[in-house]
């Protein structure tokens, strides 16, 4: 069931961006909803499932990791230019850094919300929560995945290299699953605290991506209401699946 959940997550981001390719680009706007709705969902089982899960299983001192993941992620987005919530820049080729430094950058941010999902097969969290983690990874994946083929389209990159880079970047996190795995397989010890110092990491990420994405407004007075809507549906998720 573990590697079914990992092809899903793998699935999903090869998928949405494989839509740029085959069907339509997606409307800016829907990307804002989409990116709204995630962010919503992200926070709320951060607040609600993570952020419990691991004060719980560790001492006062996981905050320290919560806030090291917060201002990482703030450190990635100086290379990754704020892709992770649907910034899109586009880029001439004499860029000669783009699109490298760029995927670097995405592919470090997508490994490291993977290894959490290592509880997926070994039961370090809760099943139930790691099934929250894993739809959370995947809701915000998608729309990362729409931002990414758009910004390398629009920058003049080939489809060819493209689909290769969302390759890559859909790989990232169930190869950083299947490391916590291994690394699981040949631990000595209880490997439950440093999986609890990750998962802190990974929640301020979370934490920095979604309000980023709620705290970003519109000009566009009905288009607020519409994101508003995409958010509390996106937050009453998160709360009704705190119960499964």
């Amino acid at each position: 069931m573990a590697f079914f959940d990992l092809f899903l997550l793998f699935a999903s981001v090869l998928i949405s961006g494989g839509i740029f390719f085959f069907l339509r680009k997606p409307s800016p706007r829907f990307l804002k909803l989409l990116l709204s709705f995630s962010g919503a969902f992200l926070f709320a089982i951060s607040v609600l499932h993570l952020m419990p899960e691991v004060y719980a299983g560790s001492g006062p001192g996981i905050g320290i990791w919560i806030m090291l993941g917060f201002f990482l992620q703030i450190v990635l987005e100086l290379f990754s230019e704020g892709i992770e919530h649907g910034h899109i820049h586009v880029h001439q080729h004499e860029h000669a850094s783009f699109p490298g430094t760029m995927m670097i950058s995405l592919s470090l941010h997508s490994f490291l919300e993977g290894i959490p999902l290592t509880s997926l097969a070994t039961g370090v969290h809760e099943h139930s929560h790691s099934h929250s983690l894993l739809y959370g990874i995947m809701l915000h994946h998608i729309p990362v995945a729409f931002a990414l083929v758009s910004m390398l389209s629009a920058s003049g990159v080939s489809r060819r290299k493209s689909f290769l880079l969302l390759l890559v970047f859909a790989s990232m996190a169930p190869l950083g699953a299947l490391s916590g795995m291994l690394f699981h397989e040949h631990a000595t010890g209880s490997i439950a605290p440093y999986f609890n110092n990750i998962m802190a990491l990974v929640i301020g990420i979370f934490l920095h991506i979604s309000t980023t994405i709620l705290f970003e407004s519109s000009s566009d007075h009905r288009f607020n209401i519409y994101k508003l809507l995409a958010i509390v549906t996106g937050g009453l998720i998160g709360i009704i699946s705190f119960g499964f």
